[in-house]
Order: structure tokens, then sequence, then C-alpha cells
């Protein structure tokens, strides 16, 4: 889901229904315009932002939840590779294969996952192959000493959690925003303000306001999809922890 795109988008109906309401407000009956009828409006649209604001809570903190636990993958995967090359360099000069695979390997997916070109799309799939050609180089090391034997048992199972951890940031991308929740809540937003226009002054600071919170509320809209979307956009998430670790790694 594009959020530019679907913000602007909300933008430009909130705005709809407050001139439709501004339109429709001019050719109500006077009997229509009465104090106990700004009252009704005003307690009908106020259970309504109440429920839209109940809503939106439940969206934002859907989104931030998964974007924290996406981004603390991203740390614990570095952390894991970090501790794996560790361990290989620790077992010898015969890992050195497999921490050049290692490196490769990670290489590769800094830039399928953060691509450097601007219009290129994130690849989350994990690359098996190279994952593979790594974890077999990994149990063709031949332990000469407890000592080895021990660390290429770590080394293993680090790999192998790493594995799990790739496989996990792939399913954790799928966007958690509900798409029906949205529509709800943008319908709530439209009905709210066209009610507001039915009983705001006609003048330029009340159509001033108006159009301030209906972009603001945009704004929100787009940041929420931002924090949908870990690693697009403005919000993404910064490969900054794998980099850093690959500057570790041996050649």
């Amino acid at each position: 889901m594009n959020a530019t795109l679907t913000a602007g988008s909300v933008a430009a109906s909130l705005l709809a229904a407050v001139m439709v309401g501004k339109r429709l407000r001019r050719v109500l009956p006077l009997d229509h315009q009465g104090a106990e009828t700004r009252e009704t409006i005003k307690l009908a649209a106020g259970l309504v932002a109440t429920m839209t604001a109940l809503l939106m809570g439940l969206l934002v903190s859907s989104a931030k939840n998964s974007y924290d636990a996406t981004r603390g993958q991203v740390v614990q995967m570095a952390a894991r590779v970090a501790y794996l090359d560790r361990l290989l360099a620790e077992y010898g000069p015969e890992a050195v294969e497999v921490r050049s695979r290692l490196r490769v390997m990670n290489e590769k997916a800094v830039r399928r996952i953060w691509p450097e070109e601007e219009d290129s799309r994130s690849d989350l799939a994990p690359e098996r192959n190279a994952g593979n050609e790594v974890f077999s180089a990994a149990l063709r090391l031949s332990p000469q000493n407890d000592v080895q034997r021990t660390l290429k048992d770590q080394a293993v199972a680090v790999l192998a959690e790493l594995g799990q951890s790739r496989e996990l940031l792939l399913f954790q991308s799928i966007p958690s925003v509900s798409t029906l929740l949205l529509i709800v809540v943008v319908t709530w937003l439209v009905l709210i303000f066209f009610s507001f226009s039915l009983i705001a002054p006609d003048n330029t600071t009340a159509a001033l306001s108006l159009v301030v919170s209906a972009v603001s509320v945009s704004g929100a809209i787009f940041l929420l999809l931002e924090l949908d979307q870990p690693f697009s956009g403005l919000m993404k998430i910064s490969p900054e922890p794998l980099v850093r670790t690959l500057s570790q790694i041996a050649n």
C-alpha cells in the first residue's frame, strides 16, 4: 500500500467532505440549524470521534509493534553474525573459507534488503543457496581437538538460528495494518469532518482550522502506513547494525 498516495487520498476525501458540508449548510432550512440540532450533531460526532480514536490507537499499536519486532530481528541477526564470525576466528585458519562465504552471503543480503537504487524494491527472501553453502562449509570442518569440536558445534547452531531469523524476517514483513479497518477509520473521519463543517461558522478561521485538521489527520495515516513498511519509505529500518558487523568480518 503506497503511503503517500493513500494519505493524499485521505486528505482529498476529508477536504471534499468539508466542502460538501459547508455547501449543504447554506441550503438547509433554518429549523435544521438551531441550537438543539447543533448539540445533536456534536454528540453524534463526538461518539464517532471516540470510536475512531480507539480504532486508530489499535492500528498504530499494531504497526508500531510490528516495526519494533522487525527492527529487533535485524539487530539480533547482526549480533548472531558477529558472534558466529568470532567463533570461526577462534577455530583457526581452517575456518577462513567459512568466514569468507559468511561475509559474501551477508553482503548480498544487505544489498537485496536495502538496495541502493531508489526505485528498487526490498527483497527479503533468503538466498538459500548461499546459506546452504556456508552451512555445508561449516559442516566440512574437521576438528582436531575438543576446543575446535566445541567451536564447530556452536557455529553450526548459530548458523541454524541465523537461518531461522532470516525466514522470520520474511514473514514479519507482511503488512500488519488491516485494509478493512483502515477503510472504516477513513469513513468515520469523513463523517466527522462532514459533521463539523455543518456546524462550523462560515468564516475563514473556521475553514482554515478544518483544513489544517484534515492535513494533520492525513499525516497521521501516512506515518501509520510508513511504520507498516519497515524496509521502504522515510522510516525504513537502518542497515547500520549489519553493515558494522560486516566491517569486522575478514575479507
